[in-house]
């Protein structure tokens, strides 16, 4: 029963509450400002312009909220921009975790294109709205109150009209009262003539005509005034109050459609915004530590061993020459193991005026790296090979296909000439050829670079291994007095690295040469970068032999006489010459030198003249700072 009773009062309660809902609906509908604010023109008129003023100042918000938004996106996109990987930065990005990072600085760069979607989307759909609606609202409004005002006026004038009618009726009645008491007064004064009664009498008819006259007025005007309030205040007035109620509901409508479009606009980039954020985390997901260690071993593998145990040297056993020799190598070796590793990135490798003087063997690219790699340790050189015929096969399918294209155009003007003249295309045709032939002559030869780097083994020592062994006599040594030592060969073959150790030598005895004293008064001045390297160099006690010993044999050691350049003549300094790049020396005003090489057309002489420890100082001075003679 309880249980019963329970469920019948929440029935009960729950139809009620729907009654209430139902009921407070209609009255919603039923109420109007007409009728229920029939007396609050003013305050609804400061009401309505409360609103816009809402509005305009919603409107002023999603300006800066734009200027907000531009700002961010503009600032995201520079922040983006600065931070792009450099040129000389690229190849770092093969890393994951390098490659994790521009793929955040992408998404980044998406999500400054999103929050210009949604600067755009406010400007022009939002903003625009709601200054069109406030424009509308506005000049609704004072529309609704000019008719209002006027409305007000003519009932007001109406009223005007009344207040006087009843006020000229008041005075008629009392003028009318005042005549009829008169004429009673002169009708019961027995001295007044019968005239003057009747004059009495003809002044009270006329003021209660007047009396009548007014008062018939008075009515009319109050009949007048009251159907118009009638009419003002049922009709007239209501239907201002409720255009008023209807603009400031289109403003309150307004101004949910906009908030709500507002969130749509940045809504419907959420999606978008949600990608880039997975792509974030997918980006960071990507980072492969296992991957990016592998690849620094690949990046800077030299494919030398370290080096084996220094054999114990018993000068008493040793040639002094071969002491110096020894120590030489030793500080030369150190520089060399560094190629291909991460310490070499710090080495700057020399491109100048005089690389141009080089044989075509020791030539060097933009990056002052031989052309065929010879001065990198055989895994980076092999790399390096691949890399570059990979690139010159790429090259070739490139012109292979323009040179197809240009054929196909030439067979079509020759079947039909009015589309086009065929020789115009002979000549692109001829380039292509040339380029193409150019290109299968490079590959040919780095091919070639490739096949010969592949076939030397892979060194079992680094350098400085094989500079011990070098040291412990297993190599031949020419001292001033034109001897040689006797060498023990294995008959292996020397890694590929070995040109670049002669190179290295080469390239320290120019800078002792340069300095006016040689360590162990042998060696020559030849230096594959200062140009030096292609002529043969005549020194007084050459021990060492010279850059074109290693030139002619990049895998073994070759045993070559050093020869004397003879001089072509003589020339002499016009103005002093300070030496500031390798391969050339200083000289003073006046000073005599030989002349060993003419200019080539570089604007660079090549001189030598003794110096004060027997010897000769070699090197290269400006053509135009000298005055040559040269012998018949």
């Amino acid at each position: 029963m309880l249980a019963l009773l329970a469920g019948g009062s929440s029935r009960s309660s729950s139809n009620n509450k729907l009654a209430e809902s139902e009921n407070a609906a209609q009255n919603s509908n039923n109420m109007s400002w007409g009728n229920e604010l029939w007396d609050q023109n003013e305050n609804l008129a400061i009401h309505t312009n409360r609103g816009i003023d809402a509005l305009d100042k919603y409107a002023n918000f999603l300006r800066d909220r734009v200027a907000i938004e531009t700002e961010y996106a503009g600032k995201l996109r520079r922040l983006v921009k600065n931070y792009q990987p450099k040129k000389k930065e690229e190849e770092d990005y093969e890393f994951t975790s390098m490659q994790a990072f521009r793929n955040v600085l992408k998404e980044v760069g998406d999500l400054a294109g999103q929050r210009e979607v949604v600067s755009e989307s406010l400007q022009l759909q939002i903003i625009a709205g709601v200054t069109l609606l406030s424009k509308t609202l506005r000049e609704e409004r004072k529309k609704c109150l000019s008719d209002g005002a006027s409305l007000q006026q003519n009932l007001t004038t109406q009223l005007s009209s009344l207040d006087r009618a009843k006020r000229n009726y008041e005075k008629a009645y009392r003028d009318s009262e005042k005549a009829v008491d008169s004429y009673k007064r002169a009708d019961m004064d027995l001295n007044l003539s019968r005239a003057e009664v009747e004059r009495y009498k003809n002044v009270m008819t006329s003021k209660i005509q007047q009396s009548d006259d007014a008062k018939n007025e008075y009515a009319n005007q109050l009949q007048k005034t009251n159907n118009l309030q009638q009419q003002h205040f049922s009709m007239l007035l209501p239907a201002v109050l409720n255009r008023l109620q209807e603009l400031d509901e289109k403003r309150t409508r307004g101004f949910r459609e906009f908030i709500v479009g507002a969130a749509d606009v940045e809504s419907s980039v959420a999606p978008i915004i949600a990608r880039c954020m997975e792509g974030i985390v997918k980006a960071g997901e990507s980072i492969n530590e296992k991957e990016d260690t592998f690849k620094v071993i690949e990046r800077y593998q030299s494919g030398f061993t370290p080096p084996r145990d220094i054999p114990f040297e018993d000068l008493s056993k040793c040639d002094p020459d071969s002491v110096q020799d020894s120590h030489y190598s030793n500080s030369t070796s150190n520089h060399l193991t560094m190629r291909g590793t991460m310490s070499a990135n710090k080495l700057k490798k020399r491109v100048g005026i005089f690389n141009i003087f080089g044989s075509n063997k020791n030539s060097l690219t933009a990056d002052g790296q031989k052309e065929d790699f010879s001065d990198l340790p055989p895994n980076q050189r092999r790399k390096k090979l691949q890399a570059k015929i990979a690139e010159l096969q790429q090259k070739i399918a490139q012109e292979t296909n323009a040179r197809d294209g240009l054929m196909k155009m030439k067979i079509v003007y020759e079947a039909n000439s009015s589309l086009g003249n065929p020789m115009t295309v002979e000549g692109q045709l001829n380039e292509s050829e040339h380029k193409l032939e150019k290109l299968k002559v490079d590959l040919k030869k780095y091919q070639g670079f490739l096949e010969k780097a592949s076939q030397v083994p892979v060194a079992t020592s680094s350098p400085q291994a094989n500079r011990n062994q070098l040291q412990n006599g297993h190599r031949t040594s020419r001292h001033s007095n034109g001897s040689a030592d006797d060498h023990h060969d294995d008959g292996d073959d020397q890694p590929d690295d070995a040109g670049s150790l002669s190179r290295s030598d080469s390239e320290d005895n120019v800078a002792q040469i340069q300095n006016g004293h040689n360590n162990n008064n042998n060696g020559s001045s030849a230096s594959p970068e200062s140009g030096l390297g292609t002529s043969h160099t005549s020194l007084p006690g050459s021990g060492q032999g010279s850059a074109n010993e290693n030139a002619i044999g990049e895998d073994t050691y070759y045993e070559t006489e050093v020869e004397t350049l003879n001089p072509l003549g003589t020339c002499k300094a016009l103005y002093p010459f300070e030496a500031s790049s390798e391969g050339s020396i200083p000289m003073n005003e006046g000073e005599e030198l030989q002349v060993i090489e003419i200019d080539q057309g570089d604007g660079w002489t090549r001189v030598r003249r003794a110096n004060n420890s027997n010897g000769w100082d070699e090197g290269f001075v400006p053509t135009s700072y000298i005055e040559c003679t040269l012998y018949a």
